[in-house]
Order: structure tokens, then sequence, then C-alpha cells
């Protein structure tokens, strides 16, 4: 479902697009509930002098200043503010893709062509992937006006709201310059290339939301839910070396009982085959034999 729709703006080529949610939580949504009788528990409106509930009516935004003074706004205060209310996805430049830490990315959204813009669409995503570079541009979604990056994902244009840079915090970290022997680096190195991968997310998933779904279905049909297997965190290893060396000899045991699995499973799908084809021939002679007797 579209949440905006507007034009793409760059140059003088405008791309009438809509703007779609291009990711979605799939956490199960818990509520609270009475445990006496499984009623729902709801939040009321509280006015912390007088105690009392109140209506949305009489609510109103504000701000509490440094001097704990509050400062109330109105919609009609709101509403004089210089926020763009313009349908336009403005294109301030096209900057290379790597220059844009991701630290920046806020929020993810496709967006989709109408009829009319599909040919300078589909040409702002090619031009795009031939400069190998990002669209940096301003969009205002529910009056908030954001910097974003336009990018090709695909057949797609995928625009990532990003923060601001006063909007990024510094590492808290008291020390960062801790002093790395070469011994401990190419150790290092070593685990890291016993690691090494191409990235398929479809591979990873989320054991929490899998566990909790178990359980929830597994008190739905009043069964108990199986433990979960996870093994805790182990002790912490102060010896960094022998930390690392027990990592690289654990990673380099795996692919060896990968294999040795493949070829317990290649051994055994060949006895099978092997039984199949001696059976075969029995199954031929039953069919001639009873076609022999109804003749």
């Amino acid at each position: 479902m579209a949440i905006w729709s507007g034009a793409i703006a760059f140059g003088l080529v405008s791309i009438p697009i809509k703007v779609t949610a291009a990711t979605g939580s799939h956490d199960l949504g818990l509520h609270q509930y009475h445990a006496a009788d499984e009623g729902r528990i709801r939040y009321l409106k509280v006015c912390e002098i007088d105690d009392e509930p109140v209506d949305p009516d009489e609510i109103v935004k504000g701000f509490e200043t440094p001097d704990d003074e509050v400062v109330l706004l109105d919609d009609d205060d709101l509403k004089d503010l210089p926020v763009s209310t313009s349908k336009i996805i403005e294109v301030l430049e096209f900057v290379p893709g790597e220059q844009i830490d991701p630290i920046y990315y806020d929020k993810s959204y496709y967006l989709e062509p109408d009829k009319t813009g599909a040919r300078p669409y589909a040409l702002l995503r090619e031009a795009l992937v031939a400069q190998g570079r990002i669209a940096v541009v301003k969009v205002t979604l529910r009056r908030r006006e954001s910097l974003a990056a336009l990018r090709p994902r695909g057949e797609a244009l995928v625009m990532h709201t990003m923060l601001w840079p006063d909007e990024i915090r510094k590492p808290q970290t008291a020390d960062l310059d801790g002093d790395v022997r070469e011994q401990e680096l190419a150790m290092a190195g070593t685990l890291i290339d016993a690691m090494a991968a191409d990235f398929h997310p479809e591979g990873y998933t989320d054991a929490y939301q899998e566990a909790l779904a178990d359980l929830i279905e597994a008190k739905h049909d009043g069964r108990t839910a199986p433990k979960s297997k996870r093994e805790r965190p182990k002790a912490k290893v102060i010896d960094l070396m022998d930390a690392l060396q027990k990592s690289v000899d654990q990673k380099q045991q795996r692919p060896a009982k990968k294999a040795a699995k493949k070829a317990t499973a290649k051994k055994a799908a060949k006895k099978t085959a092997k039984k199949a084809v001696r059976k075969a021939p029995a199954k031929k002679t039953v069919k001639k034999t009873a076609a022999r007797k109804s003749a």
C-alpha cells in the first residue's frame, strides 16, 4: 500500500512515483492481559497534576525548556512552520555510493513508477547503475523534512531516509587505541579467512521469534513447549592468542565434518539406488505373470 505519492525531480525530468514501505517487522505482537480473566490491559492518558484522564481533543504538543518552563504548541502554531508540503523528491546531487556511511540510513522505501513514468524511471535507475552513484535527495514525509538517498536495487529504486549529521552520536568507548601485536593480527586474519563466505541473508533466521511462535502454538494446543538448545556464552578467555587459535581450530574442523556428512549421504544414496535397481526386474516379472493369467 502506498504511503505517499509524488514525483522525483532531477534537472527538468519529472518521474511520477508512489512510495511504499520496503521493510516490515516479523516480530509477533505481544500485548498485556489481566492474568485472572484474560482481559486486555489498556492505557489512559492521565494529567500528572490532577490525576484525571484527559480527552484527546484537550491534548497539545509542547516543549520543556532547560529552566523547566513548558512551551505549548497547537496545530495553528505548527502549520506556519516552513515545512515543505510539496510532493516532490528533489535530487540535490549524485555521489559515489561508498561515500555514504551506512550509519546515516534510517528507513527504507520502494519507489514505484506509474505508467507514464516508467521510461524516465528506468532511465534514472540505469544511469545510476552505469555511473556507480547514489542520488542525494530531499523529501518531506509526515511533515518531517529528511535527507534521503536513492539507489538502484534490481529493477527498483530504493529510497533510504537519512539522519542529519547532528543526529549521529560519537562513540562513548573510553579507549579505542589498544595495542595490537603482529602475531595477533596475523591470527585474526587467519580466523577471518576461515569464516569468509558470500552473504546470503536467506540463510539466517530469527531463533527467538521462531521459538516464541513454537511456545505460543504449544500453549494453545495444551502441550509443553520444547526447551531451547542454545548454548550459553562461555567464560571470557584472558589469553587473546589462545582464544584466536581455538577459534581457528574450531572453524577449520567444521568443513571437514560437513564433507564427511556429504560423503556419508552420497554412500547412502548409492545403496538406495542399487536396491531399487535390483527390485525393479521383480516388479516387471510379477506384471507379466499377472497378464498371462488374465489371458
